[in-house]
């Protein structure tokens, strides 16, 4: 079953400020995020999800480490059964943090 997902205007807007390179990198990491999410266990360590302080539910995925590769995204209720439902916020380096 594959995850359902939203993105807010603003994820798209900071989406379209990444250069070729970045959004490769977000969408490799994104594709690790979605297999983890489809066999139901944890997700890999190596993308560093962890919820954002001081901002109940909303949390925070490194896509490129070396290059301040941040998005933040939240879950929501499922439509159906037990898909996940991804809503990505924001997506870029730390300043996206001001405002997750």
């Amino acid at each position: 079953m594959s995850p359902k997902h939203d993105e807010t205007t603003r994820f798209r807007r900071d989406f379209e400020r990444l250069t070729a390179d970045q959004r490769l990198r977000f969408r490799v990491a994104i594709t690790h995020f979605v297999e983890d999410l489809r066999a139901g266990g944890s997700l890999r360590p190596g993308l560093r999800v962890r919820e954002i302080q001081g901002a109940p539910g909303i949390y925070e995925l490194t896509w490129d480490r070396r290059h301040d590769g941040r998005a933040t995204f939240e879950y929501r209720t499922p439509a159906r059964g037990d898909e996940a439902h991804v809503v990505w916020r924001r997506v870029g380096g730390h300043a996206i943090y001001r405002e997750p």
